[in-house]
């Protein structure tokens, strides 16, 4: 990690999102007017459904999934799964997708929307969809947050996007930046060079 537990005032300005913030990219209100958008597209594709359920990945998309669930007004279930292929620090994947979570639902005929914050390699996601195929569903549809198509390298099914945006580092509302400021209500731009000039010299 690129900061200490210790207190130490490193740690105290990597607390602080305003020193990493470039730019706002979506503001709280957009986030609100589309996440509504989205839910109400969602409720006329799925009114017929039996048997809905969210999967959501982990971490990332759980504010999403909380704001766009109020927002279906088919009855659905939810589950999570967790999936690794990013570290801490790394800016792009590695390339090598692993569980570290999977359902504890049996999806075998379920209509399945999985949730994510952000797709841009599309490697993680098509690890995901194939898994996901094998066990049977009825149905298998993707719900993203935010869509990052210039860096994709594996083409994978997007039914359903809130914001395409271009190649920049975002945080904020469920995305972290090394673990930090998942929690705020906007998706900000880090201005890496302020990131990356406050990390100490052996994390850099």
């Amino acid at each position: 990690m690129p900061y200490s537990s210790s207190g130490s005032e490193e740690e105290i300005i990597m607390q602080e999102y305003q020193k990493y913030l470039s730019e706002i990219l979506i503001c709280e209100p957009e986030l609100k007017k589309r996440i509504a958008e989205l839910g109400e597209e969602i409720s006329r594709d799925y009114q017929e459904s039996k048997d809905f359920l969210l999967v959501c990945i982990l971490r990332g998309a759980v504010n999403f999934l909380t704001d766009l669930s109020r927002q279906i007004t088919v009855p659905h279930a939810m589950d999570f799964m967790a999936i690794s292929s990013y570290g801490t620090g790394n800016r792009s994947s590695s390339g090598v997708v692993r569980i570290t979570m999977d359902l504890t639902t049996n999806i075998s005929s379920k209509d399945v929307l999985i949730v994510e914050d952000i797709i841009d390699s599309g490697n993680t996601l098509s690890y995901v969809l194939d898994l996901l195929s094998t066990r049977k569903p009825k149905s298998l549809k993707v719900c993203a947050l935010l869509d990052k198509s210039e860096r994709r390298e594996v083409p994978v099914p997007i039914q359903y996007t809130g914001f395409k945006i271009p190649n920049k580092f975002v945080f904020g509302y469920g995305l972290d930046l090394d673990e930090l400021f998942r929690n705020l209500p906007f998706i900000g731009v880090v201005d890496l060079e302020k990131y990356q000039a406050l990390k100490r010299p052996n994390d850099s």
